[in-house]
């Protein structure tokens, strides 16, 4: 039987998009999320999957698992993947949310005990196309609560890399300031934050699955070392390294 064509596929795509929308849960549902020190939180949980440069196929999907709040790493789970999914953009978690469910569920079979409470994914959640990007594609499959973090813009619904957003950075004085990322229809989808005083370049963060943006924000900046949040710089560089050692004619790249 044939592959459906991608316009054919894409009706498919968006009419999953549209159901499964309508189950994410867009405020604080853990006891935790409501403390100000986040007390309750103990495992944090990272996804990517890092690609062997020049193929878009074979990728390394990665996990790991952190302490909270000394964000060690407890747990990681490397396996090598074939995407059989085309890439169209906007479905992107088509292509990888089952490797990366396959993930947390080797997790819970093995080590339960490990299965983190919360899942930083490396891309959007509400701030998307249709509000429905990668990170609440895998909170409603999973259950968890997951907060989408992207490094880069992506420019939807109303927001636009301007001069406007560009002088909202500016004012971004310290580690912990944000900005909100306000749709046409005033609908704030996420924020710009920035997460290190050492860095000037915010990343966007947006609620994947219960959680509440105001939280995402502040647990993000709470896990933040670096520009990038902890539990996805590690799942990044392990991936990385993952390749590196399996394949190491091939540099490594991460495909957002």
């Amino acid at each position: 039987m044939s592959a459906p064509p991608a316009e054919g596929l894409v009706e498919q795509w968006e009419s999953e998009q549209a159901c499964l929308r309508q189950q994410v849960v867009e405020e604080d549902t853990e006891d935790w999320q409501r403390s100000p020190d986040f007390s309750g939180l103990e495992r944090v949980g990272g996804v990517d999957l890092s690609f062997i440069k020049g193929d878009d196929v074979n990728a390394c999907a990665q996990l790991v698992v952190l302490s909270y709040p000394d964000l060690e790493v407890l747990y990681e789970d490397s396996q090598m993947v074939t995407l059989t999914a085309p890439y169209i953009a906007g479905f992107l978690a088509f292509r990888e949310t089952p490797f990366l469910l396959d993930a947390l569920k080797r997790l819970e079979g093995n080590k339960p005990e490990l299965l983190p409470q919360v899942v930083f994914v490396d891309g959007n959640g509400l701030f998307h196309y249709r509000e429905f990007g990668l990170a609440c594609h895998l909170g409603v499959l999973s259950g968890l609560p997951c907060v989408g973090v992207a490094k880069n813009l992506l420019q939807v619904q109303g927001v636009y890399k301007g001069e406007e957003h560009q002088s909202q950075i500016a004012a971004l004085q310290k580690g912990g300031d944000s900005f909100p990322l306000t749709a046409a229809s005033g609908k704030v989808l996420g924020k710009a934050l920035r997460s290190s005083d050492k860095s000037s370049k915010p990343v966007y963060v947006s609620v994947g699955h219960k959680i509440s943006v105001d939280t995402a924000v502040r647990l993000t900046h709470s896990c933040c070392r670096y520009r990038v949040p902890e539990p996805i710089r590690q799942a990044d560089c392990r991936s990385r390294e993952y390749l590196r050692i399996h394949f190491p004619a091939a540099d490594s790249r991460v495909k957002q």
